[in-house]
């Protein structure tokens, strides 16, 4: 098994294809199409932004002296062609991919408009910072182009982000959990690397009236601080902020859809508070404080219980690259730090570890959900991965990186599946469950647990224990 037959889609930064590793040796691309988002061209059809290349044009452009001048698309930060080389490269010297006859749709990512960088408060310069909608526009691409082809497909998606509600419940998640039902469809979703980055903590107001605080610690000058806030459909809650040198904006009353923007007055720091529920799906409450230009020191965002039943909250910032240096939560936990949209009820959620060590890669985002369902499902080699930049030979750590190996071992159950015909209606919650009862699990270790899930995959294990089915 190759991988033959099978497509992987990757929604990234794009893909240089004119990397050997995805040429045939007749020189063409295993390439079927590249959808560029990010720049202004005749869309496919169907959809409103960005350009489509084909393979036809594709195979053209690598015979130019100049290719970018028919395909136009680059990977400038290399982490799609990254993943990609490990999901389906084909063998170059002693390189070789997990799927190396799969073949290939690329989604090149637009960047987030100005809007939703200063309303998440996303440092300038942060290249890589895509909306959610962007995301589903490129899966929905993929599907289509999978229909068209009449092929399975694989969907890697290396990405993630805290701002969500972390349940399965978002429209994003809930597309993204539509999708993986489909037939002839795989879903991988790379749980995170936030376990150490202090961008979680959690709480409890016991009662009316009662109050719990979360510390910031913000330790540079002219940082920004974006705290969003869930808790459930039973509660309502309400909150203040102290600024580090004791400035203290009054609790502001819990009103859906109400922004208040207070400028302190002993410091050049901006507060805004705003209230969102019943969010859709759960119907909880999502509270968001953004802190502009915030003063280094401690500010504390203190919870107030209005109607309080249930009374856990849980508060994240954003991802590491996406908030401020040196901006961490003083009570962090590192639970529930898997992101969004490896939360997505049946996606297979991939953390990482370290194959060579047998150990787990210390930045994997831990479990559960904000539901409490377990997660990640299992982990797969993060650690040191060797694989192709653009730039030439390299490695990686994270858990895109372990979702682009899982991905490319989904592609092989997917030919045994669907294209040798043993199994012709895999779907991504047949796969999850085979790929579940043949990970590697120690015998000092109790699973599923929130750190490695049900255990480290294995293929080929995945594959005897079919037999006895």
């Amino acid at each position: 098994l190759k991988g033959r037959g099978v497509l992987i889609g990757f929604v990234d930064t794009g893909i240089d294809y004119t990397q050997k590793i995805f040429q045939y040796e007749d020189g063409t691309s295993k390439i079927q199409y590249i959808y560029d988002q990010s720049i202004i061209a005749t869309p496919p059809p169907g959809f409103y932004i960005g350009a489509e290349y084909t393979n036809e044009q594709i195979n053209q452009a690598l015979k130019s002296a100049n290719p970018y001048e028919i395909v136009p698309q680059r990977d400038t930060e290399g982490h799609g062609t990254f993943l990609a080389s490990l999901a389906a490269g084909r063998e170059v010297g002693d390189f070789v991919g997990a799927a190396p006859d799969a073949e290939l749709i690329i989604v090149k990512l637009k960047k987030a408009r100005n809007f939703a960088l200063n309303l998440f408060a996303v440092p300038a310069g942060q290249e890589n910072a895509f909306s959610s909608i962007a995301v589903m526009i490129g899966v929905e691409y993929i599907i289509n182009k999978a229909r068209e082809l009449n092929r399975p497909v694989i969907i890697c998606l290396g990405i993630g982000t805290n701002a969500g509600s972390h349940d399965g419940f978002s429209i994003f998640e809930e597309y993204l959990g539509r999708i993986s039902n489909l037939t002839g469809v795989c879903l991988c979703i790379a749980a995170g690397n936030e376990s150490q980055a202090r961008h979680h903590t959690q709480g409890r107001v016991s009662a009316k009236g009662e109050s719990q605080n979360i510390d910031v610690k913000v330790e540079n000058s002219a940082s920004d601080v974006f705290v969003s806030i869930w808790n459930t459909v039973s509660d309502k809650l309400a909150v203040s902020v102290t600024s580090p040198t004791g400035e203290y904006v009054e609790k502001v009353p819990p009103k859906t859809g109400s922004v208040s923007v207070m400028k302190l007055v002993l410091e050049r720091s901006t507060v805004r508070v705003a209230y969102y529920f019943p969010m859709e799906g759960s119907g909880g409450q999502l509270t968001t404080v953004r802190i502009l230009n915030a003063t280094p020191g401690i500010w504390t965002v203190t919870v107030h219980g209005e109607i309080v039943l249930n009374g856990m909250f849980h508060a994240w910032l954003p991802l590491t690259g996406f908030s401020t240096p040196g901006v961490e939560y003083l009570a962090a936990s590192p639970y529930y730090t898997v992101t969004v949209p490896s939360t997505a009820f049946g996606a297979i959620n991939c953390g990482a570890y370290d194959s060579t060590k047998n150990s787990l890669y210390i930045n994997s985002s831990w479990g559960p959900t904000r539901i409490e369902q377990m997660a990640p499902d299992l982990v797969a080699p993060g650690v040191n991965v060797t694989g192709i930049f653009p730039t030439g030979p390299g490695t990686m750590n994270g858990t895109s990186v372990a979702a682009a190996i899982t991905a490319g071992a989904c592609a092989l159950m997917m030919q045994w599946g669907i294209v040798q015909g043993n199994d012709p209606a895999l779907s991504t919650y047949q796969i999850r469950a085979y790929l579940i009862r043949g990970c590697d699990r120690s015998a000092s270790m109790s699973y599923p647990n929130t750190q490695w899930g049900y255990g480290a995959l294995n293929l080929f294990q995945t594959f005897n224990l079919m037999r006895e089915l």
